[in-house]
């Protein structure tokens, strides 16, 4: 049981370090227009299983519909900070898009 417990941390540190080193794109100082290319290229390069923070001035909502329209099931979206100035999302590749190669 003690071995499972020391796994469990383990792998809670490897998360938390693994959330620390995540690359973070500030699209705030960026014109409206070019924000959704910069952060469609950013997700686009992302291996599988690495994942960035997305820094925004809103609520970013209206991207995460974009990105499981074009997407599905291939990332991850978890809240960082909601407001009201700045926004924060990880956001995360979780499967490799269909036909590519791993």
């Amino acid at each position: 049981m003690h071995h499972i417990a020391r796994l469990e941390q383990r792998l809670e540190a490897e998360q938390k370090e693994k959330t620390v080193a995540d690359t973070e794109l500030d699209v705030r100082s960026e014109i409206p227009r070019r924000r959704h290319e910069l952060i469609f290229e950013s997700f686009d390069r992302l291996p599988v299983g690495d994942a960035y923070v997305l820094v925004n001035d809103h609520d970013p909502k209206p991207l995460r519909y974009q990105l499981e329209a074009e997407n599905t099931g291939q990332f991850s979206w978890e809240y960082l900070e909601q407001g009201p100035e700045v926004w924060r999302v990880r956001i995360g590749r979780t499967a490799a898009a269909p036909g590519a190669s791993a």
